[in-house]
This record gives structure tokens, C-alpha cells and sequence, in this order.
């Protein structure tokens, strides 16, 4: 008998298994998205059948006015019509580009407006709940000639259904362009393959044993890769389930995740490090005593650096819920591998204590728990992949225990970015020093130790500070650790250059962090030099400036990483607007 996993291996594409799954398991549940947990009806359910006919709306209507291999953008809420709009593009066979809503900031709009330059899109899909955004931005630029449909509204009809045509696809057939975050430079149209996809689901179920009796759900958002392609879609190609919700539901109140996981028994759940940070602090005992977190199986963690003692404060705090300490999974993923690459579970976390002096140096030496040094989560095993650690600079192959950039080759790695042929080169297809070829570059820096993968940090992100190697989310992580005035918001640590006396320039480290209102601004001076002199304590490093600045100041991807690139730019350009500093201005 087959495994599912093979089963998905041997698919002739994506398509073809949401298919075969809706003829199948017609009355079963597909998709499920709650507004409200607390309420009996806050929620709706599509069931398989409800999903493919939806989706045979939509592919038949745009097999009527487009080709096969035309890119549609999607501009939807967190809602079951983005669930029929993703499936209508892969039912049509046309290449879905999802997309963060335009939005009312000029850096939403513009961001929207890139991907559909550099995608060429033939289309765009939406749903009534945000119509007239997306109506009023596709109308701001006169020179825009793109047709925008309501797909749950009128025009869409079951006779487009019924003249949907199975289309000429298999797993070499491109099924969607993932745009990167941009937290470090510009979003770039990622293209993954029905192949891709097919295979990176078998992957994620074969790492963590999961097959179509497990529920998946969060509160991600659907067109990031995450969202996207390790909660919406796996259980979709298994035959399973998911439970969807909005982002800002979780932010407003942390514990309707986990009130969703609980109700709708959810056994897979993902998660950025912060979202666990947050309600390890902010749920509180009331809302803890009616929580049953014992269906969770896995609790992935990814998206963003990992961090130990966030993981095991969640662990210690919802363990009387019936959290199990092996829940938690750390992950390591990227849309240039469709999204999963490593990870393993159930088990208990897997933490290395390391020399932290030695891994400014690059050298990853594990040492005692009674002595100094920083924990460093396992993120798991890469068992689809061929990975190498590799000098960014020379291209070598580096041996065990150095720390370098961590390099991929696989099924589930993408063939480059839409339209970007310099970036594609750079970064796809690669070889080392050696002439070993066909890896990705990920810009991630890590090691490989018991053949599990550490990720250190961001290449591109690396501060250097008087010959040492800084890792900025470690600084951001610890100021929030130390100071309750920072938890559960968001800081940017970098490097700026400053001039000394004698006139030559070093770079000097500098901090922004959001602080809440409710802080006076008497209060806010003392802070800050309760900041300083904490990095200077912990990392041996003065900061040139900390800058304490409104909440929501700190510039974020549309997935909620830090673009610190931007921050610093901002910083330099003189335009952070700070409640306060402490130290000089930059000019």
C-alpha cells in the first residue's frame, strides 16, 4: 500500500489531487474559517464539494478571457473566497500571484505595484469584503489597464462551472509565483511548479508523520509563503483540513489561536518566534484555565529566528492546558524552496549551547550548560535536501563545526525568480568551490551539527563591530527579555557609520524599539539608559544611539519581519521620528 506521501509524489499535479480529493470525500470538511471562536456561529465550513465548485467558478471564468500560463493576482482578506481563488487559478491552469491587500500607505500600494509590473498580471481577483480598495487602487494609476473581478459576486455563476475544462498540466507546469518578504531588499516573484508543490507537502508530511486525518490551522496570512503553502494547501493535497483565521484577530486578542486550536481540535499549528513570545506573556490565567491544548501535536515555529527561552517559557506556561514539552517544532523554510526545508517531531526540543565568543568568529564549538554561552535551537533535519555550508565569499565548503551560508539542493527547490534573471543567476543553480552544482543560495548563515541545521542569522543582516560578529535579533531579543516596557513589541538593531575625533568613520551600533504609549515621556530617559547599559553588559558593545519610538514604527514585511535595511536607511535619512533619543541624532 502506498504511504500518502508517495501517493503525492506520484500526483500528476496539484491540481489532480485537490481533484481527486473533492470526488472522493465530497462531504468532508476542506476549509474552515472562525471570526470567533466564543460564538456557535462564528464560523463557516466549505466542504470539499463547496471548494471545487467554487473554484470550477472562478477557473471557468478566467478560461474564457485568458491562456493558460497567465498570471492572476489575488487581493483577498483571510477568507474561504482566497481558499476558491488559489484553487480557481491551479483548476484553470494559470499562475497564481498572491499579494498583500494595496492598502492606504503609499509603501502598500507600492509594493502591490511591483509585483504587478514585474508579473505582467492578465487579471485580478477579489472578494466583495474588500472591493472598493482594491477598485479605488487599480484606479490611482490611469495608465493601468487591468480587469478587477468580485469573485463572490454575480458574475461568477454556476454555468462557468460547468464550462470549466480540465487543464493540460503536470508537475512541471509553473502553479505560482510566491513574492518574497523584501526584508531585505525587493519582493521577488519566487516560481514554484506543481512539482514543487506536490513535493514539498510530501516532505512536511513525511518529517512530522501527518496524512489526512491531521487538522492544520493558523492565523497567518494566506499569500505568505508559510500561510500559504504549510497551512492552506497540505491538507488540501492529503485530503484533510484546515482552520483559517485572521491576523488581526490574533493580535487584537493572542488567545483566540489558541482558543481556535482547542474548539477546532487543530493538531498542526504554525507560528513566527514573536507570536509564541506573546502569548507566553500576555494570555492570562483566567483565559489559560479554559484552554485544552492537548490535540496540538505540533507547534511550528519558524519564519523568523527562533529563540530558546521563548520556546520554553511557552512550554512551562501552557503546560497545565496539556501542552506537551514535545510539541514545539522549530522549522527552517523559505519560499525559494516552496516554503518547508527542515524540521523534525514529535520530540523534545533540541537545544545546543555554544561558545559565544567562538561564534562571533564563525566557529559553532558546543560547550557545558554551566558555562557561558548562547543556546542555539536545532531547526531539525533537511532529509529532501543536499545541504552545504559554504564561505559566501570563496564558495568553499566549510567543515564541520564553521559556521557559513547554508546552500540547498532538491524536488521541492524553486527555478528562479520571475523576470530576474541577475537575481536568478546569483542565487539559483550555483556551484561550490569544488564544481559541486545545482544548489540555492539562501542568505541564511548556520551549521550543520549532528546533521540538524542551526540557523545563526541573515547574511545580508550580520553586524560587524570592531571585528566582531553581532547578531541583531539577538540584541533585539534580550532588550525585550530584560526591559517589560519592550514585550510583545518590535525592535531594529543595525549598524550606521560614525566619524570619531581623529576623523576616520567606524561603524557604531544603534537601536530602535517601539515603546508603548502608556510609558511618560519622564520615564522614557531612564529606559533607555537602562538599554544602553544592558548592551553594554551583555554584548560588550556601547550602542552610538538608542531611539525609543512609537508602536507600529518599527518597519515589517508583509509576513512581520524586521526590515532593518529600511530602518537604517530611515534613521540615516534622519526621518525616525523618535519619542525619544539617547544619543546623537543621525544628521
Amino acid at each position: 500500500m502506498l504511504t500518502e506521501q508517495h501517493t503525492l509524489l506520484q500526483a500528476r499535479s496539484a491540481t489532480a489531487r485537490i481533484r481527486t480529493n473533492a470526488h472522493v470525500t465530497p462531504a468532508d470538511p476542506a476549509v474552515i474559517f472562525v471570526r470567533d471562536p466564543d460564538s456557535p456561529d462564528g464560523d463557516e465550513t466549505w466542504s470539499y464539494a463547496r471548494l471545487d465548485h467554487e473554484a470550477r467558478k472562478i477557473a471557468g471564468w478566467l478560461q474564457e478571457r485568458y491562456a493558460p500560463g497567465d498570471r492572476v493576482l489575488l487581493l483577498y482578506p483571510e477568507s474561504l473566497q482566497f481558499a476558491a481563488a488559489f484553487v480557481g487559478c491551479l483548476y484553470a491552469g494559470m499562475v497564481a500571484v498572491p499579494s498583500s491587500l494595496p492598502g492606504q500607505y503609499s509603501h502598500q500600494r507600492r509594493r502591490v505595484d511591483s509585483i504587478v509590473e514585474n508579473a505582467a498580471v492578465a487579471a485580478v481577483l477579489t472578494s466583495e469584503a474588500v472591493a472598493a480598495n482594491v477598485l479605488d487602487w487599480a484606479a490611482s494609476d490611469p495608465g493601468r489597464e487591468i480587469a478587477c473581478a468580485v469573485t463572490d459576486g454575480p458574475d461568477f455563476t454556476d454555468a462557468h462551472a460547468e464550462a470549466w475544462q480540465v487543464p493540460d498540466v503536470d508537475q512541471g507546469t509553473l502553479a505560482l509565483l510566491q513574492y518574497t518578504s523584501g526584508s531585505t531588499s525587493d519582493p521577488k516573484g519566487v516560481m514554484v511548479h506543481h512539482g514543487n508543490l506536490l513535493h514539498n507537502s510530501a516532505a512536511l508530511s513525511s518529517a512530522f508523520g501527518l496524512d489526512r486525518t491531521t487538522r492544520f490551522g493558523s492565523w497567518i496570512p494566506q499569500y505568505h509563503d508559510m500561510g500559504l503553502l504549510a497551512i492552506l494547501l497540505p491538507p488540501l493535497l492529503l485530503g484533510g483540513s484546515c482552520v483559517l483565521m485572521s491576523p488581526t484577530t490574533f493580535l487584537k486578542r493572542p488567545h483566540r489561536w489558541l482558543q481556535m486550536i482547542d474548539k477546532y481540535q487543530v493538531n498542526w499549528s504554525a507560528a513566527p518566534n514573536f507570536a509564541y513570545e506573546l502569548c507566553a506573556r500576555q494570555i492570562t490565567d483566567e483565559q489559560l484555565a479554559e484552554l485544552d491544548l492537548s490535540c496540538w501535536r505540533f507547534a511550528a515555529n519558524g519564519s523568523e529566528p527562533v529563540q530558546a527561552s521563548t520556546l520554553t517559557a511557552f512550554a512551562k506556561r501552557f503546560a497545565p492546558a496539556g501542552f506537551r514539552s514535545d510539541t514545539m517544532a522549530p522549522c527552517y523554510g523559505m519560499a525559494e524552496a516552496t516554503v518547508f526545508i527542515s524540521g523534525t517531531g514529535p520530540r523534545e526540543l533540541a537545544v545546543t549551547r555554544v561558545d559565544e565568543t567562538l561564534l562571533e568568529q564563525h566557529e559553532f564549538r558546543p560547550v557545558t550548560e554551566d558555562r557561558p554561552g548562547r543556546d542555539v535551537v536545532s531547526c531539525g533535519r533537511a532529509e529532501e535536501y543536499t545541504v552545504r555550508i559554504v564561505d559566501p565569499a570563496t564558495r568553499e565548503v566549510l567543515h564541520a563545526g564553521r559556521i557559513g551560508e547554508i546552500w540547498l539542493r532538491g524536488p521541492s527547490v524553486a527555478q528562479g525568480y520571475w523576470g530576474r534573471e541577475d537575481a536568478t543567476v546569483e542565487t539559483f543553480g550555483v556551484s561550490t568551490l569544488a564544481g559541486d552544482t545545482g544548489y540555492v543560495r539562501t542568505g541564511d548563515l548556520g551549521t550543520l551539527h549532528h546533521n540538524e541545521i542551526y540557523v545563526t542569522g541573515r547574511l545580508k543582516e550580520m553586524l560587524i563591530l570592531r571585528g566582531r560578529n553581532i547578531y541583531p535579533q539577538d540584541v533585539e531579543h534580550a532588550l525585550r527579555r530584560l526591559h517589560p516596557e519592550l514585550v510583545g513589541l518590535f525592535g531594529a538593531a543595525f549598524a550606521v557609520p560614525v566619524a570619531g575625533a581623529d576623523g576616520a568613520t567606524e561603524e557604531q551600533l544603534v537601536v530602535v524599539h517601539e515603546v508603548r504609549g502608556s510609558v511618560g515621556a519622564d520615564e522614557l530617559p531612564r529606559l533607555a539608559a537602562r538599554i544602553r547599559a544592558g548592551i553594554a553588559r551583555d554584548f560588550s558593545v556601547r550602542p552610538a544611539a538608542v531611539a525609543l519610538v512609537r508602536r507600529g514604527a518599527v518597519l515589517r514585511t508583509t509576513s512581520g519581519k524586521i526590515q532593518r535595511a529600511a530602518m537604517r536607511a530611515q534613521y540615516l535619512d534622519g526621518l525616525t521620528e523618535s519619542r525619544h533619543v539617547d544619543g546623537p541624532r543621525a544628521a
